[in-house]
């Protein structure tokens, strides 16, 4: 255990946190135990993902409504979603190249791309879910130079008014997480069958994302809704049921996506 997580683990009030900080050296002592190729990817991704919370915690300092920052920019904001989910998706697709047989034919390159892909699109759902939430916590994720476009302030969002005003870019930016999933359904489309496991992984959060973005644009006012929009347990079950029936054919899970996507209008 470092210095450092002796000093912050009794100033912890999470129990699971606290336990966390005070096991960090099993976890590290794990990573140095992985082969070298292993190790690379696992410190490159830890990287990245560090520097993820980092930005979150630096361009957000606020803890409430009333002190409410944004992201500057479309760009700003597809930057950092690589930074916190995005990553994942690459270092996700390396890691299974680099072991699993079967994908031995794929452009590992190309591959990873759209394994970034996959992963802003889970995030943008984050995003696009959590806005009420995070205004609470004085973080705004909708690009303030869109909003100033549409005559909004980031604090005007917490208006039904101003909510209004903003949801023809809430909808775009609907459209924009769209564009990943289908990314990310051709990455899941393009594992073999046989690596029924790795298609179950990655079909089920694409399938429960897009029938989120489905919750999200059916609802009059996801901006200022005061619970969290969400699948029931009963939809997620489903889900998992149909899924894991048809994961061996291509055909029957684009069906099955293609259903999801239809209820979402952008």
């Amino acid at each position: 255990m470092t210095a450092a997580a002796r000093a912050c683990a009794p100033l912890q009030s999470q129990a699971a946190e606290r336990i966390l900080l005070e096991r960090v050296g099993e976890g590290v002592a794990r990573l140095e135990a992985l082969e070298a190729g292993d190790r690379t990817r696992v410190r490159a991704v830890l990287a990245t993902l560090t520097s993820g919370m980092v930005f979150d915690l630096t361009r957000f300092p606020g803890d409430d409504a009333r002190h409410i920052a944004a992201l500057d920019t479309e760009e700003e904001l597809d930057h950092y979603t690589y930074l916190v989910a995005g990553c994942v998706g690459d270092f996700w697709t390396r890691m299974h190249a680099a072991h699993r047989p079967r994908l031995a034919h794929w452009d590992v390159d190309a591959m990873s791309r759209a394994g970034v892909r996959f992963g802003k699109a889970l995030q943008m759902t984050n995003v696009l879910r959590d806005v009420p939430h995070d205004l609470a916590g004085g973080r705004c994720y909708l690009p303030a130079h869109d909003l100033a476009a549409l005559g909004v302030s980031p604090a005007d969002l917490l208006t039904r008014d101003g909510a209004e005003r903003a949801r023809p870019l809430y909808t775009r930016l609907l459209g924009v997480a769209l564009g990943h999933y289908d990314v990310g359904w051709h990455y899941t489309l393009a594992i073999p069958r046989r690596e029924a496991r790795m298609r179950l992984a990655c079909a089920w959060p694409l399938l429960i994302g897009l029938g989120t973005l489905a919750e999200l644009s059916a609802h009059p006012s996801p901006l200022t809704a005061r619970t969290s929009i969400k699948l029931s347990r009963a939809a997620v079950r489903g889900i998992l049921a149909r899924s894991a029936l048809s994961v061996w054919s291509n055909r029957a899970l684009a069906r099955h996506a293609a259903r999801l996507r239809t209820r979402i209008s952008v």
